[in-house]
């Protein structure tokens, strides 16, 4: 088929050789959103408002850290919590209910449902989450409409286990019944024999810790280890 724009970093992920595209795909995303967000556009309206008002998860507020630009993180940060104070001044004034004599209140109060909603949000989360599902949908849509897709999830050296549950999952979302099942054949055995390869190299880099196999070649399991973090925790590394 011809591809289309949304259908080209899904091939470049499956081209990727990687033990897990769908990690690739969310690396990549992860990437982009932090360039996007420490770029120019961190002085427009719109995403100033959005970077105000939700904030940053402590994971991705480290990977913006670290792209050097300080100045505006200082600034958006700064804005923030001009936000937060405001809010959290007018919010702390209102008088709530007081405790009943009978029973606890275990009514939230808006400061802590506050609280709550502004540490669990991430504008960098929401950027890669609305394109990742997006992902998500094209990879049905090449496995329902393009063979050459199907031969390229074939050769591909399987999921790590987080993303194999998702793809599982989502096949009766985007196919239909008969489809759904061969898409889940397929998965279950791309998964499965990748899996157990990368067991058997992690396998055989710890026998090479053994001295009688000092002498033995290391065969395909040298980078066991970062592959296999990758199969079990979806720990992307470049190159796996």
């Amino acid at each position: 088929m011809k591809e289309k724009l949304y259908t080209i970093p899904v091939n470049d992920a499956f081209d990727s050789d990687c033990e897990c595209p769908i990690c690739f795909m969310k690396k990549t995303l992860e990437n982009n959103a932090v360039e996007f967000t420490m770029g120019p556009s961190y002085m427009e309206d719109d995403v100033r408002a959005e970077t105000d008002k939700i904030g940053f998860c402590n994971y991705h507020l480290g990977k913006l850290y670290e792209n050097k630009n300080r100045l505006g993180l200082a600034l958006m940060l700064k804005t923030h919590m001009d936000k937060t104070i405001k809010d959290l001044e007018g919010l702390s004034a209102k008088k709530g209910k007081g405790p009943s004599l009978f029973k606890k209140n275990t009514e939230t109060t808006p400061v802590k449902e506050y609280t709550d909603n502004i540490v669990s949000s991430c504008y960098v989360c929401n950027k890669i989450d609305n394109m990742f599902n997006l992902y998500i949908t094209t990879v049905f849509y090449l496995f329902e409409h393009d063979s050459a897709f199907i031969d390229k999830l074939k050769a591909s050296k399987g999921f790590c286990t987080e993303h194999y549950g998702l793809l599982f999952q989502e096949a009766d979302k985007h196919l239909s019944g008969e489809k759904a099942e061969s898409f889940r054949k397929d998965l279950n055995k791309i998964y499965f024999d990748n899996m157990k390869r990368v067991r058997d190299d992690l396998e055989w880099f710890i026998d090479k810790f053994d001295y009688r196999y000092v002498n033995e070649p290391w065969k395909n399991s040298k980078d066991a280890l970062p592959r296999a973090m990758t199969k079990t925790n979806s720990v992307y590394e470049k190159g796996n």
